[in-house]
């Protein structure tokens, strides 16, 4: 059984939370997102997520092309993004599953299936002090 904890980011809504001109160039904006999440599986994010770390980036409409690479599995939607995350979620079994997203349907979604869940500034500068959730100092709702 895998016991490397498995993190799942929302590509569409992570790249869609800054306000940099992503809009112009959204494959481009998905590339550099993952370029970031590669260091994450050896290194973890401290102190909620320590290493290893499967890394997951599940992409959808015009970054449906864009590759995985070391560190980063992508997986293209095949239609909804969401409906992918919680398929991955569901079929991570019971090993530790963290999902990377603002949308709070889906948030309801995978926490109902046990995984946590942090919102996209977990991932940026600021990410070691953010809580999950918003729940001070706990898991999200449901977190197994």
């Amino acid at each position: 059984m895998n016991q490397t904890p498995l993190l799942i980011v929302d590509a569409a809504n992570v790249v869609g939370s800054r306000p940099d001109g992503w809009w112009r160039d959204r494959a481009g904006a998905t590339a550099r997102l993952r370029d970031t999440l590669a260091p994450l599986s050896g290194h973890g994010v401290p102190p909620e997520l320590p290493p290893p770390v499967e890394v997951v980036l599940v992409v959808e409409g015009a970054a449906r092309q864009v590759p995985g690479i070391d560190g980063v599995r992508v997986v293209a939607a095949p239609g909804s993004g969401d409906d992918t995350m919680v398929d991955l979620v569901a079929a991570a079994g019971d090993r530790r599953r963290l999902v990377v997203t603002a949308d709070r349907a889906l948030r309801d979604r995978v926490t109902a299936l046990g995984a946590e869940v942090y919102g996209p500034r977990w991932l940026r500068g600021d990410a070691w002090r953010t809580r999950p959730s918003g729940r001070p100092g706990g898991r999200a709702r449901g977190a197994g």
